[in-house]
């Protein structure tokens, strides 16, 4: 008896000074404990979400497998060390042929201490004894309970999740399916084992589970390495680095928080990215909230969700002073409502909403904030578009552009104001809209009995401009007598 618990304390000692606290914890009252253990997986093994699409995830680890032992009095003579096998994504089925295959090497060791055996073979060749490959295969799909249903294939290794409310009936039809292409050690026949335990919540979505493990290990293993910063060329743990999620690029955290905070100071929220020469890398939202205090981090906040709405064509501010909230407008109106202020505006004018009458913003107006629009630079044209929507700015362009097109090609209708192009004929014409006939040349209303005789009276200046040709100087007159 003084043999085994000298060989158990020995043991017990060992996987203290092998394993960290996380990995290994001894329990207290009785000789025992439980061991959490990562599997080695290959190189560039992914998860796989089939639904409706199929999407690919990198994983560089898995949630451990978690074994919890008791060493009985006569362990290692006689007993095997008595066991639990929990994880999180394996299914009873395959928990059950570990434990047998535990089983398998106590037997071929009895008498000999068997933990390290059994760690050893659970961290290093658990996916080859199951046939687990990549990818990773996870099938979402919900159930009638609502929960999240996984299929069972251990050579394609689909991951199971069942619904509460026939939690026993499918255990049983996954577990007693016979797969050849597995390994020939596995009987996947065979009732489940007592000893497994299935940590997931059969109702609960595995995948970002096994993503955030995943993610927080990898963090782990940065944390621990060393690295050179780029800026200060000083070697610093990666805790405290700062590494850019696209690129890999790695800083300091001390040059990046400066950095950051000269930036957000200037307003300059867009350029927070990778000081690698030619790198386009941008800081995450998390990442500069981890280097920044709350005052600065707010200011990055507002800045970063005012440039993006800035660029939407369909977001305006209230023209309101004390207000200035970001609205949105709807496709092919020009009418904003404030959700804060609640004032109806036209988002062309900025004044109160005018329904279907025109703005009051005159056309010389529009003519120069579209001059003054085109000539800005890049920032000046942002800036006017921030100010007066960037919607308000297109239609500006286009309807001054319009109008300076009209004025130079197009004369109005006397009768109802119609704009009218003379493409070729004769100086008769014959309004479009109501049908009105007018003199091109003087605009005046012609009769509907006899148009014609407008041109054939000799004293009309219209007669003589045709017919003898006029002076400039009268033909100025004329209009501008027509005009007043």
């Amino acid at each position: 008896m003084s043999e085994n618990k000298e060989s158990q304390e020995d043991e017990l000692l060992a996987l203290a000074s092998i394993y960290e606290e996380e990995e290994f914890h001894r329990a207290e009252s009785t000789q025992g404990g439980e061991i959490q253990f990562c599997l080695e997986l290959p190189p560039d093994f992914k998860v796989v979400v089939k639904g409706d699409k199929q999407i690919e995830h990198h994983v560089c680890f898995l949630p451990p497998l978690v074994l919890n032992f008791e060493l009985p009095a006569d362990y290692p003579d006689t007993s095997s060390p008595i066991f639990t096998l929990s994880s999180k994504w394996m299914t009873r089925a395959q928990m059950s042929a570990l434990c047998r295959r535990l089983d398998e090497l106590w037997e071929e060791n009895q008498g000999c201490v068997i933990l390290f055996t059994w760690i050893q073979f659970l961290k290093e060749e658990v996916l080859d004894f199951l046939g687990i490959q990549s990818p990773l295969v996870v099938i979402r799909g919900g159930n009638k309970a609502g929960g999240e249903r996984r299929k069972t294939d251990p050579a394609a290794t689909a991951l199971t999740q069942h619904g509460s409310h026939s939690e026993n009936t499918e255990e049983k039809e996954r577990e007693t399916k016979t797969d050849k292409s597995a390994s020939h050690h596995l009987c996947w026949s065979s009732p489940p084992d007592p000893r497994t335990v299935l940590l997931m919540d059969p109702r609960a979505d595995l995948l970002p589970q096994l993503l955030d493990f995943d993610e927080a290990q990898r963090q782990r293993v940065f944390d621990r390495q060393v690295f050179c910063c780029g800026i200060c060329f000083g070697e610093k743990l990666g805790a405290g680095c700062l590494c850019f999620k696209e690129c890999q690029h790695v800083y300091c955290k001390g040059c990046m928080t400066e950095y950051f905070q000269i930036q957000i100071r200037d307003g300059n929220v867009q350029c927070l990215i990778c000081p690698e020469p030619k790198c386009t890398s941008i800081a995450t939202p998390l990442q500069v909230k981890q280097l920044v205090d709350e005052e600065l981090f707010a200011r990055y906040d507002r800045l970063l969700l005012q440039s993006s709405l800035d660029l939407m064509a369909d977001v305006v501010y209230c023209p309101r002073h004390s207000c200035g909230t970001a609205v949105m407008v709807e496709p092919d109106t020009t009418m904003g409502i404030c959700s804060a202020c609640q004032y109806a505006f036209c988002t062309l004018c900025k004044l109160g909403y005018h329904g279907l009458s025109g703005c009051k913003i005159s056309p010389d107006e529009l003519r120069t904030l579209r001059d003054e629009y085109l000539s800005a630079s890049n920032d000046g044209k942002k800036f006017m578009e921030q100010r007066f929507g960037k919607r308000v700015i297109q239609k500006a362009v286009e309807e001054s552009f319009s109008r300076d097109w009209l004025n130079e090609n197009c004369k109005g209708c006397p009768r109802c104001g119609t704009n009218i192009q003379k493409e070729d004929g004769c100086n008769k014409m014959t309004c479009s809209s109501c049908k009105q006939y007018f003199c091109w040349l003087c605009l005046g209303q012609l009769s509907k009995g006899n148009p014609y005789s407008h041109f054939n009276n000799p004293n009309s200046l219209c007669y003589n401009q045709l017919f003898h040709g006029v002076d400039m100087d009268e033909e100025d007159a004329f209009w501008s007598d027509e005009e007043d």
